[in-house]
């Protein structure tokens, strides 16, 4: 199993120097292939990665575009693998960008990097990347001191260091066999997981894990913060004379106090980003260390996130990392997690009764149904996903022969038999409503093995 470790690098000013500059030739190289693969495109050539990775170790020594003021050839002072990299992932661009368009979905080729504006980054090779306690050994520079030891034991498959902030972290691909992959359990619950904006986590036993919405907490910062580094950039735009958009190719030059003001709305992005990852972490860490099989909705977070009032919301809360982190995180724990459909009505169920109310409204925080039963709509839909859990886990458990759904209106959907094999399993009672979504399966995420 593939897992990655990502750690705070504390360099010197030297070392962040080398990683400011070996970034800095990933751009650049990536910025060179793409404007030749376009070029060859355009010659009506079949551009190929490995043939311009060829075409470029001629020229990176010798041309006038890759040597210093002194005629050096300034790449000799980057360790290869900063440029030798971008072009396997170029051609993986390419590759997915075709594979969708193929597929009929919406795709976007390659672009160019801009300083300032993408992500500094570079590669380092599993073979040129070495731990001793509390250090890493990378190439050109040595010793690098870590904030905390390596978390996994197994082999290093690879390394990424990458900037966040004013900070630089090292981020380690680890290949780990099965038996220290493997984490144990605390508990042996079943859960149903309804996942929301108004509370980012409702369980099926009624518990309401409230989001700390860090980007609505910081955004009055956000917005002072933005317009002063703004104001910076207009003053350096008027000493320059310049009205409008920036030219292509010119560059302002960078006040101290612009610097700083940078650094400062970078910090508070960080800070951001690191207390919505820390909640989402605790939140499916939990969840998968306490139950043995969880149920949350296949959402179509795109979809969701075209709603313009609702978007900010949405994407404050997390929605698709929560997802993430619980498909590798039940395989660690043995845990299986349960999709449902994403046009499966869990609100709109009856979890006492099974009956279908068709005219729920997304306003409608609670409603009552015919048999009585008043219901909150985050707590029911979290109970018949709990439902769906069960009967999943029933099913798995009682392979070859699978058990029927633990709720009426529901299906079982497709289960994982032992060896990896998919066993689909269906079956269409309760309530018929004529909506069809009582065929819909439930997709299973499998436990690790």
């Amino acid at each position: 199993m593939l897992l990655s470790h990502r750690i705070r690098l504390e360099a010197t000013p030297e070392q962040r120097d080398y990683f400011a500059r070996a970034a800095g030739t990933a751009r650049k190289v990536w910025n060179w292939a793409v404007a030749e693969w376009q070029r060859q495109i355009a010659l009506g050539q079949q551009p190929d990665a490995m043939k311009l990775k060829k075409q470029f170790n001629g020229i990176k020594y010798a041309h006038p575009d890759w040597l210093d003021a002194e005629g050096r050839p300034w790449l000799r002072t980057i360790h290869r693998d900063a440029h030798a990299q971008p072009f396997a992932y170029l051609e993986r661009a390419w590759r997915r960008y075709y594979e969708q368009r193929q597929a009929g979905k919406k795709a976007y080729p390659p672009t160019f990097k801009r300083k300032g504006r993408c992500r500094d980054s570079f590669y380092i090779a599993n073979d040129r990347i070495r731990f001793e306690g509390k250090c890493v050994v990378l190439p050109k520079i040595g010793e690098v001191l870590l904030a905390e030891l390596l978390r996994f034991p197994g082999k290093i498959m690879g390394a990424c260091v990458s900037r966040e902030a004013d900070h630089w972290y090292l981020a380690v691909q680890v290949k780990l066999p099965e038996q220290l992959a493997r984490l144990q359990r605390q508990g042996d619950g079943v859960v149903g997981v309804d996942l929301g904006v108004s509370a980012a986590a409702v369980l099926s036993n009624g518990e309401k894990i409230a989001a700390p919405r860090p980007l609505r907490a910081s955004q009055r910062r956000l917005r002072i913060r933005g317009r002063r580094h703004a104001r910076k950039l207009k003053a350096a735009k008027a000493r320059a004379g310049i009205t409008g958009a920036i030219p292509k190719g010119v560059r302002l030059p960078v006040s101290r106090n612009r610097k700083k003001d940078a650094r400062a709305l970078a910090r508070l992005h960080a800070h951001i980003t690191h207390v919505r990852t820390d909640f989402i972490h605790k939140l499916t860490t939990r969840l998968c260390r306490e139950n043995q099989a969880i149920a949350i909705e296949d959402l179509n977070v795109s979809g969701m996130l075209a709603n313009h009032r609702l978007a900010h919301a949405i994407a404050d809360v997390g929605f698709y990392e929560i997802r993430r982190q619980l498909q590798y995180k039940a395989q660690r724990y043995e845990t299986t997690l349960v999709l449902a459909d994403r046009w499966y009505p869990s609100s709109k169920l009856c979890s006492t009764c099974g009956a279908h109310y068709t005219g729920l409204k997304l306003g409608e925080r609670n409603w009552t149904c015919a048999c009585g039963a008043r219901h909150d709509r985050d707590v029911n839909a979290a109970i018949n996903l709990q439902r769906l859990a069960t009967g999943a886990l029933v099913a798995r458990t009682a392979l070859p022969e699978a058990s029927h759904a633990a709720t009426h209106g529901t299906a079982a959907g497709e289960v994982p038999a032992a060896g990896g094999k998919v066993t689909p399993v269906r079956y269409e009672h309760g309530q018929q409503d004529g909506s069809g979504q009582e065929e819909n399966g439930v997709h299973l995420c499998a436990p690790f093995r």
